[in-house]
């Protein structure tokens, strides 16, 4: 391949990953974007961020999407060159709401429209080059393919042997194992990253019922994906897993044809009670939601809140009393490029 053009632009959404249930495998789409332009030049780096992050994220090198475009250019055997980008951040960042995963495949979709032949950088390789960088699918993705989606590795290097004399009663595997991370971040230089194998990657659309209505709790607090990570344990008791994998079939039915059963379907008992400690807000918020009869969820690695359903305005308002916003997302569409 070589450069086409010296200019592009892409649209990524946010997305949620897990689901309740659906840990590292499950992800969702929202109408919530970022928006991304670049220009190919043949100075130094430069980052121009608007919206969220333009206090925090960096303007050099270290951007995500800079890191996540050298490895694109490095996939398709592409020169070296330099890099302005624009972005107009509309992504909470730090919220479990996929910022991360949205800046890589917004570099490498970037990739794709510099270059002369964008059908051979397809869905399959961008999101196998993002898994790489991610350590797991299930924010790529949604964010790729829209809606709400499965995914899975294919031949998961990070699959642990089964020990020689398992004990009784629990599911072995440590977590991250071969830098495939648990959370929604992208993984700590060292584990999963640039230098990281590309797996294959297998993806699954789920039809979502017409009915499924959706709203983002987003607080006002961030929270690190690295420390949301940390607290996870590496086994967890067979029954826990057991219960989780039968909701998250079942999620798959509430979603596509039978909305009454969200609220059973999005239990789980794999991750959302050991990160509680780690974000208290959310964690007496959702226990709150659910109590109520609400079918809520921590959105990813948290602290943001996922509801499969409208929010009411008075709900609204005792959560914003609380510093939670409601934004009704909807089910958003997927990663574009866009005219320059």
């Amino acid at each position: 391949m070589r450069f086409a053009r010296a200019t592009a632009a892409v649209r990524v959404p946010a997305t949620s990953g897990n689901l309740g249930p659906g840990f590292d495998s499950m992800g969702m789409a929202h109408n919530l974007w970022d928006e991304v332009h670049v220009r190919l030049t043949t100075g130094a780096t430069r980052v121009v961020i608007q919206g969220q992050g333009r206090a925090s994220l960096p303007t050099d090198e270290s951007h995500l999407i800079v890191r996540a475009m050298r490895r694109g250019f490095q996939a398709a055997g592409l020169p070296e060159a330099g890099i302005e980008l624009t972005c107009r951040n509309g992504i909470y960042q730090g919220r479990g709401l996929g910022s991360s995963a949205a800046a890589v495949v917004a570099g490498l979709l970037l990739v794709r429209g510099l270059v002369d032949h964008p059908e051979e950088f397809d869905d399959a390789a961008v999101l196998s080059l993002a898994t790489g960088f991610e350590g797991h699918p299930d924010n790529a993705a949604p964010a790729l393919h829209g809606g709400i989606v499965l995914s899975w590795v294919k031949d998961d290097p990070g699959r642990a042997a089964p020990p020689a004399e398992p004990g009784a009663g629990e599911a072995s595997g440590p977590a991250g194992a071969d830098g495939f991370a648990h959370a929604d971040g992208p993984a700590p230089p060292g584990e999963a990253g640039e230098g990281s194998p590309s797996p294959a990657v297998g993806v699954a659309r789920i039809e979502v019922a017409p009915e499924v209505r959706t709203t983002l709790l987003v607080p006002n607090a961030e929270l690190a994906t690295r420390e949301a990570r940390s607290v996870l344990p590496s086994e967890v008791p067979h029954a826990d897993a057991a219960f989780t994998a039968a909701r998250a079939g079942l999620l798959v039915v509430a979603l596509e044809r039978s909305p009454e059963l969200l609220f059973e379907a999005t239990r789980e008992r794999l991750h959302q009670d050991y990160r509680a400690d780690s974000m208290p807000q959310s964690a007496e918020v959702l226990r709150a939601l659910r109590e109520a009869g609400w079918p809520a969820v921590i959105s990813g690695a948290g602290p943001s809140i996922l509801v499969f359903d409208e929010v009411d305005r008075k709900t609204a308002d005792l959560l914003a009393d609380r510093g939670f916003r409601a934004l009704r997302s909807g089910v958003g569409r997927k990663a574009h490029l866009i005219d320059v």
